[in-house]
């Protein structure tokens, strides 16, 4: 999207602004807010404020942070200087502009800690989403770094090949950046290390590194794994791109972003999938390459996303991988697909809500970047889920075409209780009372997932639950409305409440406050028991 901003202020201007703002007040009811629990500063805030005249839309926004520093837990100075614009677009069909912060600490961002903001056209502050660290100060961080960078990834890939094995070749570049991490209630300067790996084992790591003494503070994977999904190769025609290459036609698709590549993923070695002719024979590879493509295609022409990160990122599949392995995953550079052991399930590349499923999660990566833990991991599962009911947009059902046993499939946005298919065999709740909190699944990102699904079944469908009756606004308007909703306003930790307030904002931006829209999403969350 192409950003036009116009600065009509100066320093000066905005000086003045800020220490005028007691002054100002906002037109919102004080009662649009909500806190976070564990920090008890604001998850959202949700008011018509009217930036001081003279701003442009970044001193507004950094004033508006400013005017909340109380809320915040700090000083004014201090919250002008703790928090980095780090992204902003221009949203010309809504009249809105939106902001992505990032909270600092002497210059480090704060890991979770971030925020967004949106303006209407007028300069007005009509939303703020996000999660602030208060009282950093008093945590006596020790910002000092005696590793290198090199020294850090080291570190990390030693930590990973001593849980899973040597790993011959990692999936694409191994990142490194630094955050204030918080572990056990204790603040570290790290380096966060990420490192993509589908052999001896699928994996997309995060290990924290202090950066003063090389110590591993916590590390987890976060590969987006799905028990399984798709149909197998049952004689469904695919119809899709490839590319003539060296006298073979092979499954390269040039057409979309920067290309659409299925690999054959023999003996732990990426070879092209070829034929001497148009017809492939390799079921497997076709669904996996023609679905790619239609998840491409969804994305690209319901929201005008180019592929997952909005920059064309080339989406590479690989089939046949591990022995009989009952598992899709996708690792931030591949999907990878096992052909599952007939037993329990079929081969897992056919199914295009696999795919979609997948390939959400890079969409999700590159927008909100809700953290793979607990809540805000179960809404990264269920924004997978709700964007592979959308692709499909068959049922409400996912997996239902590859269930080797004989079960129906494996989770419902429908009626999430009516499937027990569950790796951890947790039944799935269908409101915010019969949520699990345990510390089986990374907090349950899939077996609460269910509860956000069923909130975007009902602003779909509508339907009556727990004697609420919801009237449903149809898929179109639902897609629109969890996209914006992630794209927009949700941030890395955000909650299933904060998720409700999106989804409203969403619907409010889209449709108008007093939209259908809304009220279906009012009454789906009240339905499911989030307020």
């Amino acid at each position: 999207m192409n950003i036009k901003i116009k600065v009509v202020s100066t320093a000066f201007a905005l000086s003045m602004a800020l220490s005028a703002l007691s002054g100002v007040t906002a037109n919102a009811e004080s009662n649009h807010i909500k806190y976070h629990d564990d920090v008890q500063t604001p998850s959202y805030i949700i008011e018509d404020w009217k930036a001081p005249a003279g701003l442009s839309k970044k001193e507004a926004a950094k004033a508006y942070l400013a005017k909340n520093s109380e809320k915040f837990q700090m000083m004014k100075s201090e919250a002008v200087e703790s928090f980095e614009i780090k992204d902003e677009i221009s949203d010309n069909e809504t009249g809105t502009h939106h902001f992505k912060v990032n909270q600092l600490y002497k210059g480090i961002p704060v890991y979770g800690a971030d925020q967004t903001l949106a303006l209407d056209h007028d300069n007005k502050v009509t939303a703020y989403f996000g999660k602030v660290v208060p009282n950093l100060e008093q945590e006596k961080i020790d910002t000092k770094v005696s590793i290198t960078k090199k020294e850090a990834i080291d570190i990390a890939k030693a930590g990973i090949e001593a849980e899973i094995g040597e790993v011959s070749s990692y999936d694409g570049e191994i990142n490194l950046e630094p955050y204030i991490y918080e572990y056990k209630d204790e603040f570290y300067s790290t380096f966060l290390v990420t490192a993509s790996t589908s052999s001896p084992e699928v994996g997309f790591w995060h290990y924290f590194i202090d950066t003063a003494t090389g110590k591993v503070i916590d590390s987890f994977n976060a590969a987006h794994e799905v028990t399984a999904f798709g149909y197998g190769v049952f004689g469904g025609k695919q119809m899709f791109e490839a590319s003539y290459i060296d006298g073979l036609f092979r499954l390269h698709d040039q057409t979309r972003g920067q290309g659409v590549i299925t690999y054959d993923y023999d003996n732990n070695v990426n070879e092209d999938v070829t034929s001497v002719s148009k017809m492939f024979r390799d079921g497997a590879a076709v669904d996996a390459h023609a679905n790619s493509q239609k998840t491409y295609d969804y994305f690209k022409n319901t929201f005008n996303r180019n592929s997952v990160d909005d920059n064309g990122q080339r989406l590479l599949s690989r089939v046949h991988v591990g022995d009989n392995w009952n598992n899709a995953s996708w690792n931030g550079v591949y999907m990878s697909y096992g052909d599952g052991d007939g037993i329990r399930f079929h081969p897992l590349a056919g199914g295009l809500d696999v795919a979609a499923h997948e390939m959400s999660h890079g969409v999700i990566q590159h927008t909100a970047s809700l953290i793979y833990r607990n809540e805000s991991g179960a809404l990264n599962e269920s924004f997978a889920d709700i964007f592979g009911a959308m692709v499909d947009r068959d049922d409400w059902i996912i997996g239902e075409d590859i269930m080797a046993n004989g079960a129906i499939g494996l989770r419902s946005l429908e009626d999430p209780a009516a499937l027990i298919e569950n790796r951890t065999q947790e039944p799935y709740p269908d409101h915010w009372s019969k949520r699990y909190t345990g510390t089986l699944d990374n907090g349950g990102v899939h077996i609460n997932s269910s509860i956000n699904n069923k909130a975007a079944y009902l602003v779909s469908e509508g339907g009556e639950h727990y004697g609420v009756q919801v009237t449903g606004v149809g898929r179109e308007a639902t897609e629109q409305i969890y996209y914006r909703a992630l794209s927009h306003y949700l941030t890395a930790s955000s909650n299933f409440a904060m998720m409700r307030q999106a989804a409203i904002q969403a619907a409010t931006d889209l449709y108008g406050s007093n939209s259908d829209a809304v009220k279906a999403v009012q009454q789906a969350y009240n339905a499911v028991g989030v307020y």
